[in-house]
């Protein structure tokens, strides 16, 4: 099955690179448009969980800003080891971040560690079974398995609408998503 996540892997890139040329900032404003109102269901605000967009990949800061300012508690992941869950730091617009591997920007350490609520994940493909294809790192598997054995989270994939696929490769361990956000809206995955 890695050999055909590689290559799955490298045509899903290519159609990202292709996504991102064409749609850029804009796709990360129609998220932000959207915001997350598909899924709430609680009154009170709760923690969200997002990411810092490297190379290609969709911008959720918009979106992320949209929620700080409805007063939803953020959160950024960390990476603190090979082979581990991803630490999620909080965090807020204009707080310092740190680049690491990879030229990810990352919450400081001093940054307190919380358990979000929602999780929105990056991710190079996905299907409307709800397998993505990430990395290759297994870091949002293992980080996504552990928050569930503790309480109910909501994974959110964040793509181009040109990131979906028919149908991915799936292992044991792959957590699925529950929804995706694409400019053009949500899925909910598995479709009700």
């Amino acid at each position: 099955m890695s050999d055909l996540k590689r290559a799955l892997r490298d045509k899903a890139k290519r159609a990202r690179g292709l996504a991102f040329d064409t749609h850029g900032a804009a796709a990360g404003d129609a998220l932000a448009a959207q915001g997350l109102a598909f899924l709430i269901q609680q009154a009170a605000p709760g923690t969200v969980s997002g990411f810092v967009a490297i190379r290609d990949e969709i911008n959720p800061l918009p979106l992320l800003t949209v929620l700080h300012a409805a007063a939803w508690r953020l959160a950024l992941p960390a990476m603190v080891g090979k082979a581990q869950p991803l630490e999620m730091r909080a965090w807020a617009p204009g707080d310092p971040l740190a680049a690491t591997t990879w030229g990810i920007q990352e919450p400081l350490p001093s940054a307190g560690v919380i358990d979000p609520d929602i999780v929105l994940v990056p991710l190079l493909a996905f299907d409307l079974a709800g397998h993505r294809l990430g990395y290759g790192g297994g870091f949002y598997d293992r980080t996504l398995a552990g928050l569930r054995a503790k309480k109910p989270i909501i994974a959110v994939g964040l793509a181009y609408d040109e990131q979906r696929v028919d149908a991915l490769p799936h292992a044991e361990y792959d957590q699925p998503l529950d929804w995706v956000l694409t400019p053009s809206g949500p899925y909910k995955v598995p479709p009700v």
